[in-house]
């Protein structure tokens, strides 16, 4: 099997097509990079700037440059030495534009009759055995339908007819009546819909790739590129949504002749891989929890607790369990209900157990669940306690989770087998997409894969976490931003210094509340963190920013039932910063107090992250300072020839400042290099000693194999290690001489002062003198 020692992970979309990447790969070899990563290519939806919405898996996307495109690009890849490692999506199929699917259109068509019923995931039976679809404003729209070309329509909606369902005089309203699908307003997806969705995306239908033509016929074009040699490795999105993800990790690896795969996995603190997954790791949100918690000052909790009480006009802050089990019943009770109700079908209805009550103990084992699914009969154990926690919260539901409980064990029974489909659905969108906006004490820690309630991370506990990370899954990805992230990795950094400055923030904000004020303390404090983190941005940006937030919070308004009066009040807020120079002033001076110490977390976090165990990965544009915010946001366009020009600077000799920004395109660069050129540096892992008045300051370790590899010594805390009097007496035990291949400077074997060390830039990447 080949294996990459790096990636750079590339958004391929209309406007950066296939072709463009391509032209990119001289540069990606310049830097280091080892394989290019490339968002999905299969053919999706028209104008998708994601990719996420399949439309066609039997062909490459034509906008994003079609199959002459990929193989254009994996020639390029070829000549620059480069592997090919692309993302596919086998979860679910985009179905907004149903004459783009032609699988869907097939369905609609023809209803369970089609030959693609089985490959979408609908129970015919809830809906009189139709396809319920929510695209209608209200029911009351059905007299808004027109049948023209031989279609039904809605406005720009297009829908096929059934064979013989039209004839001439009569009403659109009749002709829908005879279809095997009902359109129905969008407000009935949440308690009505029959077909199995990702998460509450109504236009993305779930796909039944357990069934072996379904895997066959969705993953043809998929391995004809492992085949032809156009690709060598592949990154699966959203496993957990399938009905038996090891069993589809066993086929692909089959297909696939034994191909490198990454499966997008949560996984919460303490949780690993089934052992029955054939893949090689995760894509790394576990590495970013682990990178950005080495920053966060771990004494900085109770101060951030009382501000985020006293903002909340509270005595204590919240308990996170309590919130996320609310959260999560927002959501089995709300945008996922008809999931819940789905599986409440599956059990016999008697006058002991209702329908009702089987829905509410469902949904409570869900809202007890610490990771996202189980894996039956990995985690049976969390089923079990989930169960039992359900049955204390809420006694009156015992017997009927006792009922339960056989049930949700049996792996041969549906019942079974689909609710380990919907618990992560609720965990990803209770948590992630609402809790993480509503725990807002800091916002660094509100990152996918991270647990919140876990402030920091001390350098001892980090060597053990990279010990085990080392040992167990020396080939999972480690990242610092994707395009899922809610905040890039240097946006985040520089927040993290307010875990060092409490005071400052405290004042920063009570004087821009005052003078802006946002009404709703705890997205005030997200908001205002993340334009900090993320500052310089434009207007536009951090308005689309601030309402996502607050809808996804859904405290004060949400996304089905805006509020306007608050919505404008928080837009005023965004426009203040531009608008009313008081608040820029505040602004100005609060983020040049964070930005030399954030910079500095960025370098650090960074070269921990590029040569820590696993494989690193690159996302597009980050060798330079990003400021993203959540999707879309990071999915900007970059401008390559900046970085190209930057980096043959550096190649031409010139040494950046500390605060320059080419100073990250070194460390990124010099550590890339090292990783492909030098391989036997990265064997193993190892802390290395450090001593002295500051050695909680320095995270240092060895990636040899028996000692004697690539050095990483990095800086964290920066801002309170100034405070505290600097470096002084710390010193750092190297196990050989040694020289940085950032500064050129060479060190001698034994104790090192890291006040020398780190004179030049907050890390070193050191090598054994040859």
């Amino acid at each position: 099997m080949k294996t990459p020692v790096s990636t750079y992970r590339l958004q391929i979309r209309p406007g950066f097509t296939l072709g463009d990447a391509a032209e990119l790969t001289g540069y990606l070899r310049s830097l280091g990079v080892d394989w290019v990563y490339l968002s999905p290519i299969l053919t999706a939806e028209e104008g998708s700037q994601h990719g996420y919405d399949v439309t066609d898996p039997s062909s490459v996307d034509l906008a994003r440059g079609g199959a002459e495109g990929l193989a254009v690009l994996a020639a390029a890849a070829r000549e620059s030495g480069l592997g090919v490692l692309v993302d596919i999506v086998p979860n679910h199929m985009g179905v907004a534009s149903p004459p783009q699917n032609a699988w869907w259109w097939s369905l609609l068509k023809e209803g369970r009759s089609s030959r693609y019923a089985e490959a979408f995931d609908v129970d015919w039976e809830a809906a009189g055995g139709k396809l319920r679809i929510p695209v209608l404003g209200s029911d009351d729209d059905v007299d808004a339908l027109e049948i023209t070309g031989g279609e039904l329509r809605y406005y720009e909606h297009r829908f096929p007819l059934a064979e013989g369902s039209h004839t001439r005089g009569d009403s659109p309203r009749e002709v829908h009546a005879r279809q095997h699908y009902e359109l129905v307003g969008w407000r009935r997806a949440d308690a009505e819909l029959n077909y199995r969705r990702f998460f509450a995306v109504s236009t993305l239908a779930g796909v039944r790739v357990e069934v072996p033509w379904v895997f066959e016929e969705s993953h043809a074009e998929i391995t004809r590129w492992f085949r032809d040699g156009l690709a060598d490795g592949l990154r699966v999105d959203h496993p957990d949504g399938l009905a038996d993800p090891a069993g589809y990790l066993a086929r692909l690896k089959q297909a696939t002749g034994g191909a490198y795969v990454l499966v997008e996995k949560i996984l919460e603190p303490g949780e690993e891989l089934p052992e029955t997954f054939d893949c090689e790791g995760t894509t790394g949100y576990d590495a970013l929890a682990d990178v950005d918690r080495l920053f966060v000052d771990p004494d900085a909790g109770p101060r951030l607790d009382a501000l985020d009480a006293r903002l909340r006009g509270a005595t204590t802050p919240p308990d996170y369990q309590e919130m996320i089990h609310g959260t999560k019943r927002r959501i089995t009770d709300g945008i996922l209900r008809s999931e819940i109700l789905r599986l409440a079908r599956l059990v016999p209805e008697t006058r002991e157990f209702p329908r009702p009550v089987v829905a509410d103990a469902l949904a409570e084992t869900i809202a007890a669940f610490p990771v996202y699914r189980t894996y039956l009969p990995h985690g049976k154990d969390i089923l079990v306690d989930a169960v039992e926690h359900a049955g204390r919260a809420r006694p009156e539901l015992g017997p009927a989770l006792q009922r339960l409980l056989p049930l949700l064990l049996d792996t041969d029974g549906e019942l079974g087998r689909r609710f380990q489909q919907t618990s992560g659905m609720v965990m990803a969108k209770g948590v992630e997409d609402t809790a993480f906006f509503r725990y807002t004490r800091l916002g660094t820690l509100t990152e996918v894969g991270g647990d919140p309630t876990e402030l920091a991370v001390a350098p001892e506990e980090f060597h053990r976490r990279m010990a085990g990370r080392q040992s167990k899954l020396p080939l999972s990805m480690t990242n610092l931003t994707t395009h899922d992230t809610k905040r890039s990795e240097d946006t985040r950094a520089r927040i993290s210094v307010i875990s060092e400055a409490v005071s400052e923030w405290e004042a920063f904000l009570d004087r821009v509340q005052e003078l802006a004020p946002i009404p709703d303390g705890p997205l005030a404090a997200l908001v205002w963190q993340a334009v900090a983190g993320a500052w310089p941005a434009s207007r536009e940006r951090l308005q689309a920013f601030a309402l996502k937030a607050a809808r996804e919070a859904g405290n004060s308004t949400n996304w089905t039932d805006p509020d306007a009066a608050f919505e404008t009040a928080l837009a005023a807020t965004v426009d203040a910063v531009f608008d009313v120079p008081e608040v820029a002033a505040a602004l100005a001076g609060f983020v040049a107090d964070l930005e030399p110490y954030g910079w500095s977390n960025s370098l650090s976090a960074k070269l921990v992250q590029l040569t820590m165990p696993g494989v690193p990965d690159v996302y597009q544009g980050t060798e330079f300072r990003d400021g993203s915010l959540t999707d879309p946001d990071n999915r900007r366009p970059v401008d390559f020839p900046a970085r190209i020009a930057a980096l043959e600077r550096l190649d031409g000799g010139a040494r950046p400042a500390f605060t320059d920004e080419d100073a990250k395109l070194l460390v990124v660069s010099r550590a890339l290099r090292l990783r492909r050129g030098r391989p036997g540096l990265f064997g193993g892992y190892r802390p290395l000693a450090v001593s002295g008045v500051a050695a909680s300051h320095v995270i240092a370790f060895d990636r040899g194999a028996d000692g004697g590899g690539a050095v990483t010594i990095a800086t964290r805390l920066p801002k309170r290690l100034e405070r505290d009097g600097g470096w002084r007496d710390t010193a750092v035990g190297l196990p050989a001489d040694c020289t940085d291949e950032l500064t050129g400077r060479t060190f001698a074997a034994g104790p090192a002062a890291v006040a020398q060390l780190l004179a030049d830039y907050p890390v070193a990447l050191l090598v054994p003198a040859v």
